[in-house]
């Protein structure tokens, strides 16, 4: 279930994907308003609800916190390297252009990673600390959050085709 106490883990995850997405914000791609726009309710409300729920378990759990080499360290290495690999996305981003096919783009050969390495990476940190609020919210976030923005890549490879 979860141990309540300030997991500094959890806090440095969030650092690492709230950080870009506030420098993003002033170096959107053109147009993307426009996507915004377009974004199913369900799929909103699902990204929103998962959002809430990873941003307070990550940092009201100290399961996520180091606790030395065991089997179950493997799960929080893998979590800290998507956030590795969710990084240099963003500095690729920035250095690029800022563009919606910049911002879509494969890397790794992973699709959309802007989207989906952050929601793996706490998907596996709830893996790691065997708190079920962090599954559960990784999985509703991934549902929406991916869902979003597969939804906005198919807009805009459907765009570039016509």
């Amino acid at each position: 279930m979860g141990t309540f106490g300030f997991s500094y883990i959890g806090a440095l995850f969030l650092l690492m994907l709230f950080i870009p997405n506030a420098l993003w914000t002033k170096h959107k791609p053109e147009c993307y308003d426009d996507l915004e726009k377009t974004e199913p309710r369900l799929l909103l409300l699902l990204e929103r609800v998962g959002q809430v729920l990873v941003t307070a378990a990550a940092l009201c759990f100290s399961d996520f916190n180091i606790r030395g080499l065991t089997p179950w360290t493997g799960w929080l290495a893998a979590a800290f390297f998507l956030m590795v690999l969710y990084e240099i996305c963003w500095l690729r981003y920035f250095v690029g252009d800022h563009t919606l096919a910049t911002f879509y783009g494969d890397r790794f050969y992973i699709p959309i990673p802007l989207a989906t390495l952050p929601v793996a990476a706490f998907l596996l940190l709830g893996i790691y600390g065997k708190v079920i609020w962090l599954i559960l919210g990784a999985i509703l976030l991934g549902i929406g959050h991916i869902g979003i923005h597969l939804g906005h890549r198919s807009t805009v490879l459907h765009t570039r085709q016509s």
